[in-house]
C-alpha cells in the first residue's frame, strides 16, 4: 500500500545557535564548549573583514587567519589550508562566509579530522550536512563524511546584511533546489518533507522582502531560517539530477554555483516532475502556485537574477559534453536520465525559455 510509512531518519549532533550578533558573541562560547583552544578561521577575500571580526572575538584560541577559500573547493587550495592549519597547531577550525568558505573549512577537517565550527554568511546551507567537494583536473568529487559536519553552526543574520541583494537571490535559490531534490529523494522522511515545504516556504517569502529592504533582518533572519531547514533537508538525504548538473558545470565549465543552480532548477524539476508528483505539489503549495517550475522560474525573475546557462557564460558547443558527463556515473532521480534528456534539461536551461519538456 501506498499509504504505508516506510523510512529511515539520522540526526546528526550539531549545536545551532541563532541570533543577530552571534558570529561575534556565541562562537567563542562554542569554541570553549568543545574544548578547542587553537583555532584556525578560514575564509574567502571577500569576507575577510567579516572573518577578522570573528577571529578577534576568539582572542588568544585564535592562532591565525587564513583567507583562501575559492568557489568549488579546488584540490591545491585545499592541501595549502591543510598545510596552513598544521603548521598552526591548530585543534579546529572556524570557516566564516558563504559555501566556498565553508567547503574549505569541511576539506580541512576531511584531511585532519579538525572539529569545524561554521559561521555561515550566505544561504547556501551547507553547515548543515555532512557532505564536502573537492575540484581537481576539471572535475568535482563530492563524498558524504561525518567528520566534515560542523560541531556547531552559528547563525548571524546581520553577517548576510552585506550580501548584495542579487547574490542573496540566487544563493537562497539554491538552498531551495536542496530542499526541491530532498521532497523526491529514495530516503526522503516525513520529517524532511516537512522541513523541505517550510524551508521552500520561508526562502521565498524572504527574498522578496531582502531584494526590496537588504538592510532588514527580520527579512534576513527568515531567510537565514530557510537555509538551515533546506541545508538539513541536503544533509539527510540523497540528491539527483539537479545537483549533478550543477556539480558537471561548476566543476568542469567553472560556472558560478548559486547563479548556476538558480537557473537549472526549475527545468529539472520540470523533467522529474511527472514521476514526482507529491513533490512537485509540495513546492508549489510553499510558493502559493499551481506549477511549480514556472514558479521558480518567475521567482528569480522577480529577484533580478539570471535565468539562462547562456547569461553565465556556457557555450552550447560544451551541452552535449555536459550531458556526457551528467550520464556518466549511476545516481538515485525519480525519472531515468537518459543522454537525450539531460541533454533536453541542459538545452532549456542553456535558452532560458518556459520550463516544459516531453511527458512534463
Amino acid at each position: 500500500m501506498n499509504d504505508v510509512l516506510d523510512f529511515s531518519y539520522e540526526s546528526r549532533p550539531v549545536r545551532v545557535v541563532f541570533r543577530p550578533g552571534a558570529a561575534t558573541t556565541a562562537t567563542p562560547g562554542e569554541a570553549a564548549a568543545l574544548g578547542l583552544r587553537r583555532l584556525l578561521v578560514v575564509c574567502g577575500s571577500r569576507g575577510a573583514a567579516t572573518a577578522r571580526a570573528v577571529a578577534d572575538s576568539l582572542g588568544p584560541a585564535c592562532v591565525g587567519l587564513h583567507d583562501g577559500a575559492r568557489m568549488h573547493v579546488p584540490a591545491e587550495v585545499a592541501a595549502r589550508a591543510v598545510e596552513v592549519a598544521r603548521a598552526a597547531g591548530a585543534d579546529g577550525c572556524v570557516a566564516v562566509g558563504g559555501g566556498s568558505s565553508i567547503g574549505l573549512g569541511k576539506a580541512v577537517a576531511l584531511r585532519t579530522g579538525l572539529p569545524l565550527i561554521a559561521v555561515p554568511s550566505t544561504y547556501s546551507g551547507s553547515e548543515m550536512t555532512p557532505v564536502w567537494g573537492l575540484t581537481e583536473d576539471g572535475v568535482k568529487r563530492t563524498g558524504r563524511d561525518p567528520v566534515v559536519m560542523p560541531r556547531s553552526v552559528v547563525y548571524d543574520p546581520e553577517l548576510t546584511v552585506s550580501l548584495p541583494a542579487p547574490l542573496s537571490a540566487t544563493s537562497g535559490i539554491n538552498a531551495v533546489a536542496h530542499a526541491v531534490e530532498a521532497l523526491y529523494a529514495p530516503d526522503t522522511s516525513p520529517l524532511v518533507a516537512l522541513m523541505a515545504e517550510e524551508g521552500v516556504r520561508a526562502m521565498a517569502g524572504a527574498l522578496p522582502a531582502v531584494a526590496d529592504r537588504p538592510d532588514s533582518l527580520k527579512a534576513r533572519g527568515r531567510a537565514l531560517y530557510g537555509a538551515w531547514l533546506c541545508g538539513s533537508c541536503l544533509g539527510a538525504t540523497t540528491m539527483g539530477l539537479h545537483h549533478k548538473l550543477c556539480h558537471v558545470l561548476g566543476g568542469t565549465f567553472g560556472l558560478p554555483h548559486a547563479e548556476t543552480h538558480t537557473v537549472v532548477l526549475p527545468y529539472a524539476l520540470a523533467y522529474n516532475a511527472p514521476a514526482a508528483p507529491e513533490a512537485a505539489a509540495a513546492v508549489a503549495r510553499a510558493l502559493s502556485a499551481t506549477d511549480a517550475p514556472h514558479a521558480l522560474r518567475s521567482l528569480a525573475a522577480r529577484l533580478g537574477a539570471p535565468r539562462s546557462l547562456a547569461e553565465l557564460g556556457l557555450k552550447e558547443t560544451d551541452l552535449a559534453e555536459a550531458a556526457a558527463q551528467t550520464v556518466g556515473q549511476a545516481y538515485a532521480n525519480p525519472r531515468p536520465v537518459t543522454a537525450e534528456g539531460a541533454l533536453a534539461v541542459l538545452r532549456a536551461a542553456y535558452e532560458g525559455g518556459a520550463p516544459e519538456f516531453p511527458g512534463s
